[in-house]
């Protein structure tokens, strides 16, 4: 069950049972417990929802920007500003930008959250040739560099260095075959990739992210943890999201 819709419902649980009077023993140390618990739940609650809420990456499709165990935190405000547990926007902020890594409610199951980087903006054109990105028919120099990643996560792939012509960015490519396509940004919508190109299940694959499916962008690793892998909490911890 959604955290959010938990949350939602012990702020209102709480809320109610605040504002109850009773002479019974057991229901006014209910009423007290309440309503010392009640603000703090009220003000989580505000917090989570138009401001900045922590996510978990559970897979390595956004290595090496992101690893397996990273606990990353979100800016919810930065698009706009919407309604719990909905898509409404109800304030407009920023549009994403190319770049941004965001997360976003998956297309295909809207109770699932993914994260990726924005490749296309509505209107763009996007052409993968040969592991090479063009957007409007520019092309994203790549720039091959050494690395301290894990040996393990990175197999037999390279990681470069992506210039998108705003920001630079790393993300990795494995021996797998090319996969080349070319596509058209709908409006209204957003194209967006996995920094480990090879294995990400992305907008390649399910087409854009609509705008109203946007939570945040995210923008910094606050904690991680993973018994499996190469780093310690402190190689991670502190790291800004580019």
């Amino acid at each position: 069950m959604d955290f959010t819709f938990l949350l939602v419902l012990a702020t209102l649980t709480t809320g109610v049972l605040s504002l109850v009077h009773t002479n019974i023993s057991t229901l006014k140390n209910v009423r007290e417990f309440s309503s010392s618990i009640f603000p703090v739940l009220f003000v989580v609650l505000i917090l989570r929802s138009f401001f900045i809420e922590p996510y978990k990456i559970p897979s390595g499709s956004m290595i090496p920007t992101l690893m397996i165990g990273d606990f990353i935190l979100v800016d919810k405000n930065i698009y706009g500003y919407k309604i719990p547990l909905t898509n409404i926007t109800l304030f407009e902020n920023e549009n994403p930008q190319r770049g941004d890594v965001v997360v976003f409610k998956y297309p295909e199951d809207q109770s699932i959250n993914y994260i990726k980087r924005v490749i296309g903006l509505p209107g763009d054109k996007i052409l993968y040739k040969n592991k090479r990105l063009y957007i409007n028919d520019s092309e994203y120099p790549l720039i091959k560099v050494e690395h301290s990643f894990d040996p393990i996560e990175i197999a037999d792939g390279h990681v470069f260095i992506e210039n998108n012509l705003q920001k630079e960015y790393m993300i990795l490519n494995q021996s797998n075959p090319p996969f080349n396509f070319e596509y058209y940004v709908p409006n209204g919508t957003y194209f967006v990739l996995g920094d480990n190109r090879d294995n990400s299940n992305d907008s390649r694959f399910w087409g854009p992210v609509p705008e109203e499916n946007l939570v945040g962008k995210a923008f910094y690793i606050w904690m991680f943890w993973n018994s499996d892998s190469y780093y310690s909490f402190f190689d991670r911890v502190g790291t800004k999201i580019e």
